[in-house]
């Protein structure tokens, strides 16, 4: 699926106002992160002089200040799409949103796991001069439906939009989780919680609590938010806890409190260790601290000696693991080809590469044929909702006759065709059967090829720094062998 999310670019004062903006233009355009600048398009300007005419166009209407233009960000599915075509549809969206009122420059970065485009267009319209506003729910009303409907024409998959405009669509928030990297964190918040709620005999005392193991609380009594959010260090935003799970709720965590509180714990500690005492195994009691000691201890906590250690450190690792899963990732490309020298790794790529067009073809065959079935789909779909009406006009509602007669118009259309509604679903359901079959397949079949040109690009990257290969350093040792003969 692609999601698309829109940010203004502010001035920056009389002197350069335009700096920003001049400053995104540049960024989007890196030759880097565009396949060497072949993934930049413009609309309505030239991509060379794209800052100057958009200066000019602000200055021929006499709005140079204030907002200086907007940035749309669309992201795609790691693996779903290769970025000549993400560059079709940022290209295609940019010319159905803007169309002819904005100039704009277009470019997809490739050089991520996840092929997102950028669109950076004026904020004034060198057509009639007006400023563009954005009103809060266009990007459910327009901006996300246009993604939609261009991602389903090219095969990739889409985001349910709440008819909520309140309420963001929970594929919305599942992509920002997986963007953001909230898998890695959610097990480790959710021990802390129950940890702080186990050694809590108050609401306020879990709050204390958790801020001593390193978190930052926001919306604890909903002075600035409806719900309570944590954030544990390492981590760039906060988490609504109810997004953790019903036992996460602020509701929920105080009725945890009330029922899971250190007494009860105890209670159970108590029997398990009567059990370990049964056993005859002999334990030792921590030596208790002295009133004095504690004062001692008290006063060294509050002046600031005694540092506050965060509970959890596996943040520190989310970089590590990832590095771990990629290796693994590597390994198991190696051993799925029967690679063991650079040229099986080539060769595997270049395989990769054929199987990427086969499976492009096979795709437009499918949408293909459904787009020739999709005027009888249309018919069987609109039957489909007439059913009712004419149900109500065999019962004597005469007042369903309109439908009546425009239900017995497409059932005859359907008849003619020679297919019937029970036919129409069953082709319809093998046609996203089988569009979700290829998916599936060219998401694999470019995970693959994406993970063999990471491989090569390490070897290369190894050899120009003068670590050659395995193979390599084989060889040089046999030619050294010959000579010494």
């Amino acid at each position: 699926m692609a999601i698309s999310k829109i940010l203004y670019i502010g001035d920056c004062g009389a002197g350069y106002a335009g700096k920003h903006l001049k400053q995104a233009l540049d960024y989007i355009t890196v030759p880097e992160k565009t396949g060497g600048g072949r993934l930049v398009g413009s609309l309505n300007c030239q991509p060379e002089q794209v800052y100057e005419q958009m200066r000019q166009t602000k200055e021929q209407f006499g709005k140079t200040d204030q907002r200086q233009g907007y940035h749309l960000i669309i992201s795609f599915v790691e693996g779903e799409v290769d970025a000549d075509t993400a560059f079709e549809v940022i290209g295609k969206f940019a010319k159905e949103y803007l169309g002819k009122d904005y100039e704009a420059l277009y470019a997809v970065h490739d050089n991520t796991d996840h092929i997102h485009g950028h669109i950076i267009f004026n904020s004034v319209s060198f057509r009639d001069g007006r400023k563009y506003r954005y009103k809060k729910g266009d990007w459910a009303k327009e901006i996300q439906p246009i993604t939609n409907r261009l991602c389903e024409e090219y095969g990739l998959s889409t985001i349910e939009i709440s008819e909520d405009r309140t309420k963001k669509s929970e594929n919305y928030k599942e992509w920002n989780d997986f963007r953001d990297g909230k898998f890695v964190w959610a097990d480790m918040i959710k021990r802390d919680i129950d940890a702080a709620i186990i050694q809590s005999a108050t609401y306020e005392s879990f709050l204390s609590v958790l801020s001593g193991m390193g978190y930052g609380i926001k919306n604890a009594y909903r002075t600035e938010g409806k719900y309570l959010a944590i954030k544990p260090m390492g981590m760039g935003r906060f988490r609504r806890c109810r997004s953790l799970g019903e036992n996460y709720t602020e509701e929920r965590i105080r009725e945890r409190i009330e029922q899971e509180s250190l007494s009860s714990y105890k209670k159970i500690q108590a029997v398990q260790e009567t059990r370990i005492v049964r056993c005859r195994v002999k334990r030792y009691k921590k030596a208790k601290m002295s009133g004095i000691q504690k004062r001692y201890f008290a006063r060294l906590y509050k002046t600031g000696l005694l540092k506050k250690r965060p509970y959890s450190k596996a943040w520190q690792y989310r970089d590590d693991i990832r590095k771990m899963q990629k290796l693994q990732e590597d390994y198991l490309f190696l051993a799925r080809h029967g690679a063991s020298t650079v040229g099986d790794i080539r060769q595997a790529a270049l395989q990769m590469a054929d199987m990427k067009k086969e499976t492009s073809r096979e795709k437009s065959r499918i949408f293909k044929e459904r787009a020739r079935m999709k005027p009888l789909f249309d018919i069987a779909a609109e039957l489909e909702g007439l059913k009712e009406c004419e149900n109500c006009f065999q019962r004597g509602e005469n007042l369903f006759e309109k439908e009546h007669m425009r239900y017995v118009e497409l059932a005859a259309r359907l008849e003619k065709e020679g297919y019937t509604a029970a036919q129409l679903a069953e082709f319809k359901e093998h046609y996203r059967s089988e569009i979700a079959r290829i998916r599936e397949k060219e998401k694999a079949v470019a995970k693959e090829e994406r993970i063999a040109a990471r491989i090569l690009a390490e070897i290369t990257a190894g050899e120009r720094a003068g670590k050659p290969e395995p193979e390599m350093q084989q060889e040089k040792q046999r030619g050294r062998k010959e000579k010494s003969r």
